[in-house]
């Protein structure tokens, strides 16, 4: 056992080192400056060895402390009357139950499983049982502090707040066993990263369950939820046997990684597969129009489903919040004062919002897969003045996706302003709908322009850049630092205006002059 969890560890680091070391090669301003034979340099070796240590080390507590800070401590700030303890294992149950389906750990296809069982011809079950344990002590190790930290906090018991990561791992444990037994039932492996629509239907009843019950003015009480929290511990323990006693991992491994090495653990081939099937197929789709205007109205008449599908139930979503709110108002008065002091100062909130509503990524990727990727290949279609003109075309279908839940937020912001009592100042309504539309508009001039100027995708439509995804998680953690920004409309609206102007003229000025250069296949 010891000397297997040796190999696999082995394994998964020198795949992470050859990862760092391809994405260290994708940075514009160290491609130059490291020598084309850079997997032999024994120094980045160690440099990535070290670095992939560190990211195995925070793999362990950081995804914990911000999965505890955010969803779970975090949200016990949004709501008020009740005592926190009570709703900080109301909120961690059901998320316990959701982690143990979406995170398995065995039911999980990687690309270091195939290496290991398909190339190395590792023994299944050993190197299925021994880094499950692995990824149990993880849960285990990780959770301790921040269950102890957070739930002291949260005015949860010691001893509870103790038990709590051996719970979170008995409920992982007690999944597992059942679909162990679940396949010896029906001989199909689960794979949790095809998540059907009935087991999202249930992803969307738990999120549901721990936080709009405390919205509608219930919360389970605190013995409830301690004690069925204590229950997975027995239920895990009687899931190690099951785990433990299981013979046929090679079956199951042979299933989950009968796919070829670069379709495995790979969200872009499972989404292409998806889009594949909702490309519309109509021979009878054409348009009237000339040129790129010809090829984008055909693109997206086709990908209709893709493009629009997601936009119109977000819309409908916050159509039914803003029709919520107004009722609450209407049952609760007393509500206005509060909601009315809330809009005046949390549009930097909505800046997050619009961030993770909006579809600029599947927009790019919909764009590579089903088109960029072909004509990628002939030079005319990188020349200066074509790349600009495709670029504005695009960037007009992409802000017409993103502007229509937008303008619901707008108008419903501005209509819950008035409302919950209205404003001394009338722009602040025309101010509202505007900065969030041009929050829309910002989103679709970012993702776009970093698409034509990085082009992150390889010919297996996998997400390669290193660049791109630093620029991805510095938007992220700029949008998630402006939920705590509190400005009145007047100011933070104006300088949003301003600023996704010029933001957008110079998006403009560098696809002009950079995406000819810098749009182009990966290999």
């Amino acid at each position: 056992m010891i000397k297997t969890l040796k190999i696999s560890f082995s394994l998964k680091i020198t795949y992470r080192v050859n990862s760092i070391l391809y994405s260290l090669k994708q940075i514009p301003l160290l491609k130059k400056a490291l020598p084309e034979y850079l997997y032999q340099v024994e120094a980045l070796k160690i440099l990535a060895g070290i670095i992939s240590g560190i990211w195995e080390l925070l793999s362990v507590f950081l995804g914990k402390l911000l999965y505890l800070l955010v969803m779970v401590y975090g949200a016990c700030s949004l709501y008020d009357g009740f005592p926190k303890g009570e709703l900080f294992l109301h909120f961690l149950l059901p998320l316990t139950i959701l982690g143990g389906f979406l995170n398995t750990s065995i039911f999980n296809p990687t690309k270091d499983k195939y290496y290991a069982m398909f190339l190395m011809r590792m023994d299944a079950r050993d190197y299925t049982i021994v880094n499950y344990a692995y990824a149990i002590l993880k849960v285990i190790v990780g959770f301790l502090p921040f269950t102890l930290w957070f739930g002291i906090l949260g005015e949860v018991p010691f001893w509870l707040c103790f038990v709590l990561p051996f719970s979170i791992a008995g409920c992982k444990l007690c999944v597992t066993a059942y679909s162990l037994w679940d396949y010896e039932r029906r001989g199909h492996a689960y794979n949790e990263n095809k998540i059907n629509k009935y087991q999202w239907l249930c992803v969307a009843i738990l999120l549901a369950l721990a936080y709009g019950l405390p919205a509608a003015g219930f919360v389970l009480p605190k013995t409830a939820s301690a004690a069925v929290m204590l229950l997975f511990i027995p239920g895990g323990a009687a899931g190690i046997w099951k785990v433990y006693s299981f013979r046929d991992y090679k079956e199951i491994n042979r299933e989950l990684l009968s796919q070829p090495v670069n379709q495995m653990n790979t969200s872009a081939q499972i989404t292409k597969a998806a889009n594949e099937k909702r490309i519309s197929a109509d021979v009878s789709i054409t348009s009237n129009r000339k040129g790129f205007e010809y090829l984008n109205e055909l693109f997206i008449k086709r990908h209709r489903k893709i493009l629009w599908n997601s936009t119109k139930k977000i819309s409908y979503v916050c159509a039914m919040l803003v029709c919520g709110i107004l009722l609450v108002f209407y049952l609760k008065p007393e509500s206005k004062p509060v909601a009315n002091q809330m809009v005046m100062v949390y549009l930097p909130y909505f800046t997050f919002i619009m961030y993770a509503i909006n579809r600029g990524t599947s927009f790019t990727q919909a764009l590579f897969m089903n088109c960029d990727h072909s004509l990628l290949t002939y030079s005319f279609y990188k020349q200066p003045q074509f790349v600009l003109r495709l670029f504005q075309i695009r960037l007009r279908e992409i802000m017409k996706i993103n502007a229509v839940p937008a303008l619901i937020i707008g108008a419903g912001l501005s209509l819950i302003l008035y409302t919950s009592g209205g404003t001394k100042q009338p722009l602040n309504y025309i101010i509202l709908i505007v900065s969030v539309l041009c929050m829309s508009m910002f989103f679709s001039v970012h993702y776009l322009t970093i698409y034509y100027l990085l082009q992150p995708y390889n010919a297996g439509t996998e997400l390669k850049g290193g660049t791109y995804k630093i620029i991805l998680w510095a938007t992220y953690f700029c949008c998630f630092w402006l939920m705590y920004v509190r400005m009145s409309i007047f100011v933070f609206g104006i300088m949003t205006i301003l600023f996704c102007a010029l933001y957008s003229v110079i998006a403009c000025i560098l696809v002009y002059r950079l995406a000819p250069k810098r749009f182009k296949l990966r290999m």
